[in-house]
């Protein structure tokens, strides 16, 4: 039986009962053999455009003797699938900005596509962004931390699927602490991660701050030019965000003793 890390354990736990999936980037095709095993979903497509991770996927499904179950292909993101496949599809450990690429190139291939489970490792607003342009609603997100590094996966159902709007999840909203975040802010950092503010978001958010802190150093000592000082405001600006969403938290807020 395949045995999943804490990352894809959470994944395989958002994708609906009973859907048929498309993993993208599937690697081994640990996902999808792994929900075909244990019943969850009746069967799957597993896409792979490089050769060695194809080929790991192909002999996987095979050993585990679900290839009439598990239709492993390679190619470039979603072209692999024929549209009205696939009802979910999961895309993850690759960045934001590729996500955000296979989704675009592949619209046509999303219809029939109920339900979208996305795992970027950076750029996550940019995700939330393209989820909104088109007719997608981020219904829950999570952080799942695993080997000293904390991922974030983005859950979202067709519009058509849900009775919650975009317009009602990214409304500008009051915080406790007094923090009003504003609908960039929800995307920038999430709008259900934002309303619970948990440990894990806490030390994300505060390690994405210490980052930002080293860079700023190294723009103020080493360069002039008006670019990088335009860089240094966006950076100073970024800083200045987190460290009033961090004042949020109880976690960063002064004792009272």
């Amino acid at each position: 039986m395949i045995k999943l890390s804490k990352r894809l354990s959470a994944i395989a736990s958002l994708v609906p009962p009973g859907s048929v999936l498309a993993d993208i980037g599937t690697d081994h095709a640990l996902l999808p053999v792994y929900l075909v095993q244990q019943g969850i979903i009746p069967r799957a497509v597993a896409g792979e455009l490089n050769a060695g991770p194809f080929e790991a996927a192909r002999q996987q499904v095979t050993r585990r003797n679900l290839d009439d179950r598990i239709s492993v292909r390679r190619g470039d993101g979603l072209s692999i699938l024929e549209p009205g496949e696939a009802e979910t599809v999961t895309i993850a450990g690759m960045g934001g900005g590729l996500i955000v690429d296979i989704l675009s190139a592949g619209l046509e291939r999303l219809r029939g596509v109920r339900t979208l489970i996305l795992q970027p490792n950076v750029a996550e607003d940019a995700v939330r962004r393209w989820l909104i342009d088109h007719d997608y609603v981020l219904t829950d997100e999570l952080i799942i931390e695993e080997d000293g590094i904390a991922y974030v996966i983005l859950y979202a159902l067709h519009e058509q699927a849900t009775e919650r709007t975009n317009a009602e999840v990214y409304k500008t909203r009051l915080l406790t602490g007094g923090f009003e975040a504003t609908e960039e802010d929800l995307v920038r950092f999430g709008p259900y991660l934002l309303e619970r503010m948990d440990e894990s978001f806490i030390r994300r958010w505060r390690e994405e701050k210490d980052n930002l802190l080293r860079i700023k150093q190294r723009i103020e000592t080493s360069a002039e030019s008006p670019e990088a000082k335009q860089r240094l405001a966006a950076i100073e600006q970024e800083i200045q965000r987190i460290t009033e969403v961090l004042k949020c938290s109880h976690m960063d807020r002064p004792s009272s003793r």
